[in-house]
């Protein structure tokens, strides 16, 4: 449209510039409706109802060219002749459905969201103070609902009269320089404007109903609402006296009865008996549908579960751990809290804690200095704390290590040997057992390192070379095997003449007074 209106300005242009001098001033008028026709089109251009009547008259156009396009296939395919014309036209139908396809969305009519505006849906039913909350947001939404349509509505007058003024103004153009293709324009725009006009009316028609039923459905949201309001103020009204009646017997209590013990209990039986008052309360004023009963329950008990969260946590966490199987009864663990460390054996796991029966381990040998002992750990610690498993799955064995510090001088590789030999003499079985229990573990875990030999490391430090022997080991028993290869390397290092076992030593000075030993300590001297 706006190509053709471009068009028409610049036809008229060159008819005016050929018209004689005594025209001047319908030149001048000419000028002044063409700067108001291409303000006029910007406009248009911008109007979202004329550009979806645009693409659906270029839909509707399309798909009649492709009607005739296909008759024609199937006039000329019946002779041989017109094979070659055949082959053109099945390339342009190609054309035309590709065309088709882009413009798929512009198929049904461009007013057609006026005139079958979407679906009310039912109103909520209130039945509680919480629906109220439903309910707000329905009506909130049906708000939005009717000023969107009002906002379409008027941007369909806005396209209508965008038309309107741009007929006038052709015609205004027409009545200076009459032309064809100005005449064409204008039956064009009386058609648009006619069906324009004909789907507001209907447009119009259709909001009205959709309105009324719309502020219908709000009315009667609002009602509800009032209604279970004044219902709950009351129920809130009884509960608040119930409250300050206990407030006051509690009082009274603490006032005449001295018995620490008696008075205990009497608090414990007011709060009890206002629990009781207040569900009362609560079923009665619900007692209408068996649902109701059942939502009151769900409130009381997230009150419950707010005042016993960590009783109910541990319920919780006794759940995970027995669905989830990633504790059981005999496995050893580890548990760290607040920077200690525990380790034993499970020995029971109840609803709301893990049981485990402390062993003589390298934690009790380094941080505990003692063992034996029975902890009691809270199944709500799964979820807050560090639990390290032992023997997930099915595994005995865990890595251990055993460290020695030689001298610079000392040969560190045969060291490094003789670590590694007697540690794969000694772990031999465990590392077996580890191998197989991971490759079992490859159906169930993404592992990328199942190597489970004995490995050994050497480290340069400030006092010496540190060799440290990495081996499997029995998960409960690790102490064993870690002092018998630690004693095996010691006996085998002693009898080696190039390897020296070095410690933290000092150096001392005899003098003439005595001896010395103000010196800084040497750290890498045997002694």
């Amino acid at each position: 449209m706006r190509f053709i209106a471009l068009l028409l300005l610049f036809f008229i242009s060159l008819q005016a510039d050929v018209n004689d001098t005594n025209k001047t001033v319908d030149y001048e008028r000419l000028n002044i409706y063409k700067s108001q026709l291409l303000k006029l089109e910007e406009e248009i251009s911008n109007n979202i109802w004329l550009k979806r009547y645009e693409n659906y008259k270029t839909y509707k156009h399309i798909e009649n060219e492709l009607k005739k396009v296909q008759n024609e296939i199937k006039k000329y395919k019946r002779y041989s002749r017109y094979r070659k014309k055949v082959k053109e036209l099945q390339e342009k139908e190609a054309t035309l459905k590709n065309q088709l396809e882009l413009l798929k969305e512009y198929r049904e009519s461009p007013f057609s969201e006026l005139l079958k505006p979407k679906q009310i849906e039912k109103p909520p039913q209130i039945n509680n103070p919480f629906d109220i909350i439903e309910a707000l947001s329905y009506i909130k939404q049906l708000n939005s609902l009717k000023e969107y349509y009002e906002t379409k509505l008027n941007d369909f007058k806005s396209a209508l009269n965008l038309l309107e003024e741009k007929y006038e103004l052709l015609k205004k153009i027409e009545a200076i320089y009459p032309d064809k293709s100005i005449k064409k324009e204008l039956e064009a725009l009386k058609e648009e404007i006619k069906d324009f006009k004909e789907n507001l009316k209907i447009a119009k028609e259709t909001l009205a109903v959709y309105n009324r039923k719309i502020e219908e459905n709000i009315l009667k949201v609002t009602d509800d609402i009032k209604r279970q309001t004044e219902k709950a103020a009351t129920i809130a009204a009884i509960i608040l006296g119930l409250l300050i009646l206990s407030f006051i017997i509690k009082w009274m209590i603490h006032r005449y009865i001295k018995d620490n013990q008696r008075a205990y209990m009497a608090n414990k039986i007011v709060n009890f008996n206002l629990a009781i008052f207040i569900i009362l309360v609560l079923l009665f004023s619900y007692i209408e549908n068996v649902n109701y009963i059942i939502t009151i329950l769900g409130f009381a008990s997230a009150g419950i579960a707010i005042a016993m969260k960590d009783m109910f946590m541990s319920l919780l966490g006794w759940m995970v751990i027995v669905l989830g199987g990633s504790l059981h009864v005999g496995d050893r663990i580890k548990v760290t809290k607040e920077g200690r460390d525990f380790v034993g054996d499970i020995i029971d796991i109840s609803l709301l804690r893990i049981t485990i029966l402390e062993d003589i381990t390298l934690t009790s040998y380094l941080h505990n200095i003692r063992s034996g002992r029975v902890i009691f750990i809270p199944n709500n610690y799964i979820f807050t704390d560090l639990i390290a498993n032992y023997t997930h799955m099915g595994l005995k064995t865990v890595w251990d290590s055993v460290n020695f510090n030689i001298t610079f001088d000392s040969n560190h590789k045969k060291a490094a040997h003789i670590a590694k030999e007697t540690a794969r003499k000694y772990a031999k079985g465990y590392t077996d057992i580890a191998r197989k229990q991971l490759n079992k573990l490859r159906s169930i875990y993404h592992l990328k390192n199942t190597n489970v030999d004995v490995r050994v490391y050497t480290f340069s430090e400030e006092w010496g070379i540190r060799v440290s022997v990495w081996f499997m080991t029995n998960s409960y028993a690790t102490l064993t095997l870690r002092s018998t290869i630690s004693t095996e390397i010691i006996d085998r290092y002693l009898q080696e003449p190039d390897i020296t076992i070095t410690y933290p030593t000092q150096r001392v000075f005899l003098t003439k007074d005595g001896f010395s030993d103000t010196l800084p300590p040497k750290t890498d001297e045997v002694i």
